[in-house]
C-alpha cells in the first residue's frame, strides 16, 4: 500500500514536562480521505503543523509522497493543499479577486480560478465581498484557495467547526467530490465523529497525545458490540431473571429494560419461548448495536 503521509515515532514537547505527542504514527493511504479525530486538546493541530513544517520536528520522522519532508520541504509543499484553524481571506476583496492574488504567488494558470470557483460553488458570486459570505461560503472559499496550485493531498482543521446542518453537508459533499472526480488525498481533522464518519474512508483517533486508533471505518465499526434489549410486564421481572439465570445469560436491568449480551436467532427465539411458557408477558424485544460515538468515548476514556 502506498502512503501519501506516514509519521514514524513522531514525539513533541512544548517543555520538558508537557509532553504533546508520543510515539505518533500515522499512516495515510493515497486516495484515501483519513479523519484525524480526538477532542480539543489531543494533539491533531499539532500533529498537522508538523506534518506541514510550521512547528520544528523535535523527534521523529515525517514522510510525504514517500519522500522525507525535511529533505523535500518545498517540493512537498508545491503539492499540499491546507485549511489549518480559520479561513485566511481577505473580507474587502471578491472571491475571484482573493484567488487572483494567490495565482500571482503561486504563477499557476490564470483559468485555475474559474476551475476551483466552480468546484466550489462559487462561480456565481459576482462582485460580493468575501466579508459578506456566509461562513459555508468562506470555508469553501478557504477550500478553493487550498486547491488553486492543483495538489494531490489536502489537509484541513475542523472544516466544519461552526457550520449549520446545511454548511456541514455542503463541505462534506464537496470533499467526497473532489476525493472521487480529482483522486485527491485528503486529511481532515475533527472532533465531530458522527459527522465525520459519513464522509471518511479510514480513521485516526488520538488523544493526549497518543494514536489511540489507526485503520479503516470499517474496521472502527467492527468494534461495534451488539446487545439485546427485553422489555417484559414489570410484574414478570422475579420470572424473567430466574430464565436468563437458568439458561446462563448475563442480564443487566436498565430503565425497564432487560439488556443481554448479543445471542444468534436461534438463541432468542428459544429465551422468548421460554418466557412466555413461564408466564412472562414479552412486549418488546431488539437488537441494540452500539453507534461510532459510544466507540469513540471508550477509546478516549481509556
Amino acid at each position: 500500500m502506498t502512503f501519501s503521509l506516514e509519521t514514524t515515532r513522531l514525539v513533541h514537547r512544548f517543555s520538558e514536562k508537557e509532553v504533546v505527542l508520543q510515539d505518533i504514527n500515522l499512516q495515510v493511504p493515497e486516495g484515501s480521505i483519513y479523519g484525524f479525530l480526538g477532542p480539543n486538546g489531543a494533539g491533531k493541530t499539532t500533529t498537522l503543523r508538523l506534518v506541514l513544517g510550521l512547528l520544528k520536528c523535535q523527534q521523529g520522522d515525517i514522510a510525504v509522497f514517500g519522500k522525507p519532508f525535511h529533505q523535500n520541504r518545498v517540493e512537498i509543499l508545491n503539492n499540499v493543499g491546507t485549511l489549518i484553524e480559520s479561513p485566511s481571506i481577505y473580507g474587502h476583496l471578491t472571491a475571484r479577486e482573493n484567488l487572483l492574488l494567490l495565482q500571482k504567488v503561486y504563477q499557476c494558470p490564470m483559468d485555475q480560478i474559474q476551475k476551483v470557483l466552480e468546484l466550489v460553488d462559487l462561480a456565481n458570486t459576482g462582485k460580493k465581498k468575501a466579508g459578506q459570505f456566509s461562513l459555508g461560503m468562506k470555508q469553501r472559499l478557504s477550500i478553493a484557495i487550498a486547491l488553486l496550485h492543483n495538489p494531490k493531498m489536502l489537509i484541513l482543521d475542523e472544516p466544519t467547526n461552526g457550520l449549520d446542518p446545511n454548511g456541514m453537508i455542503d463541505v462534506r459533499e464537496l470533499l467526497k467530490r473532489l476525493n472521487r472526480e480529482l483522486g485527491i488525498t485528503i486529511i481532515i481533522s475533527s472532533h465531530l465523529l458522527a459527522e465525520i464518519e459519513k464522509l471518511v474512508t479510514h480513521v485516526g483517533i488520538i488523544n493526549k497525545g497518543k494514536l489511540m486508533f489507526q485503520g479503516t471505518l470499517d474496521e472502527l465499526k467492527g468494534k461495534q458490540q451488539q446487545s439485546l434489549s427485553i422489555v417484559c410486564d414489570t410484574s414478570d421481572e422475579v420470572i424473567s431473571k430466574r430464565i436468563f439465570s437458568e439458561m446462563n445469560i448475563i442480564s443487566n436491568l436498565k430503565e425497564g429494560k432487560w439488556i443481554l449480551p448479543a445471542m444468534s436467532k436461534q438463541q432468542i427465539a428459544t429465551l422468548n419461548r421460554r418466557l412466555i411458557e413461564s408466564g412472562a408477558e414479552v412486549f418488546e424485544m431488539s437488537i441494540i448495536k452500539n453507534d461510532l460515538e459510544a466507540i469513540f468515548l471508550d477509546l478516549i476514556n481509556h
